[in-house]
Formats: C-alpha cells, structure tokens, sequence
C-alpha cells in the first residue's frame, strides 16, 4: 500500500481554505483513478514540534504504479495543480510525504 500524506499547517485565510478545499479539492481528489481511500482530519494537538498543524489528508493507493498513474492521470494533474489554488489561502504550501 502506498500513502500520500498532505499535511497543512493553519491557514490565514481559515474560511476561504475550507470553502475551497472541500467545495473544489476534496471533489477533485475522490475521482481520482486508482483511489483504494481517502481520509482526512483536522489536526487537534501536535507534539515535538513548533508547527502550527491545522489540517492531513491520506490518499492509499494499492502500489507505486497505481500511484504513479494516478498523478498521471487528466484528474490527478488538475488535483495537483488545484493545490496552488489552495496555496493562496495558506502560509506555507503543504508538506506532502509519500510512503509505503
């Protein structure tokens, strides 16, 4: 199983993010080809860090290939590119981690 983790620190527009979010990018990323689970959450305590966390996001993909194909994917691109729409509403863009 392959994980890609989106983890956002708080943002400085709060209402525009999740207006945005999961209005535009949440619809975006369940259509994803390949998507085996979606989850996210709102981050409430943090520990050994100074960051601000406010928001993850889990996307499970059953390997690196249907991965892959995913972000090649017409939908995986605007998904992605969606992001810097996002970003605007952010301090930082997100920390992305992929993992297996």
């Amino acid at each position: 199983m392959v994980k890609m983790t989106v983890i956002y620190e708080q943002p400085k527009d709060k209402e525009g993010f999740e207006n945005h979010y999961y209005d535009v990018h949440i619809p975006l990323v369940q259509k994803l080809p390949n998507l085996k689970n979606l989850s996210y959450q709102n981050v409430l305590q943090t520990q050994n860090t100074e960051a601000d966390l406010y928001l993850m996001a889990q996307l499970e993909f059953e390997n690196m290939e249907a991965f892959q194909e995913s972000m090649a994917s017409e939908i995986g691109q605007e998904a992605q590119n969606d992001v810097g729409n996002l970003v605007k509403f952010l301090n930082k863009p997100p920390v992305i981690l992929i993992s297996q």
